[in-house]
This record gives C-alpha cells, sequence and structure tokens, in this order.
C-alpha cells in the first residue's frame, strides 16, 4: 500500500468502564436482540441465550456495536471493528485507571490523533 492508500485510514480506540446496576434488565435486553437475530443459526442462538445469562459481559457484547458509534458520520466508512468486554475490578481512584495518563506522551508525538479505545462487544 502506498502513503496515500494507508493515509486515509484512522483507528479510533475507546475505552469505557460502564457499571451494571441492573444485570437482569441487561440479560433481558440481549436475549430480546439475540431473539430478533434472524440470521443466527439455531445452535448459536442456544449458546448465545445461555452465555448472556451466566455473563453480564457477554450480554453487553450482544448489545454494543461498534458501527452504530460511526454510521451516522459523514465521509467515512467503517473498514474494520473489533470489541471485547470484560468484567473487571473497577476502582475510580486507582492510578492505573486515570483518563489522562497517555496524555504526557502523545505531546511528543509528531502526529496529530485523537485517543481512546472502542471497546465492549463481540467479534
Amino acid at each position: 500500500m502506498s502513503d496515500s492508500e494507508t493515509s486515509r485510514y484512522v483507528r479510533v480506540q475507546v475505552e469505557l468502564v460502564l457499571g451494571v446496576d441492573d444485570p437482569q434488565r441487561l440479560s433481558a435486553a440481549a436475549l430480546d436482540r439475540i431473539g430478533a437475530d434472524e440470521s443466527m443459526p439455531d445452535d448459536e442462538r442456544a449458546h448465545a441465550r445461555s452465555a448472556v445469562r451466566e455473563d453480564e459481559a457477554e450480554a453487553l457484547a450482544y448489545l454494543v456495536e461498534p458501527f452504530d458509534l460511526v454510521k451516522e458520520v459523514p465521509g467515512i466508512e467503517l473498514a474494520q471493528a473489533s470489541w471485547t468486554s470484560e468484567v473487571i475490578d473497577y476502582d475510580p481512584d486507582a492510578v492505573e485507571w486515570g483518563l489522562d495518563e497517555d496524555d504526557e506522551d502523545d505531546e511528543d508525538d509528531s502526529e496529530v490523533g485523537v485517543e481512546g479505545e472502542v471497546g465492549a462487544g463481540r467479534v
């Protein structure tokens, strides 16, 4: 690929930490989404239903769709997307969760960019 071909791509990374206040509601919404997916084979549907009943991260993975984040942005085409979700221990006061920790490193970079991480979903 030439420089002009590769420069038209931008990687957007967003990291989200979500609090699950109502696991039953989250699971129910994921089950509804799975039930409405006409393209999902029956054996995969059974596995998906079992997974979202047992794991909030799995339920969230069926509800978060990266395409939905950018589908209304003019002048772009989603070339590739991947996302994951996992249950984590979260302490908002811990140093490793600081949102500005990468800003100091970015000031020395010669390229201009917006940094974050797109998260939560299934591949």
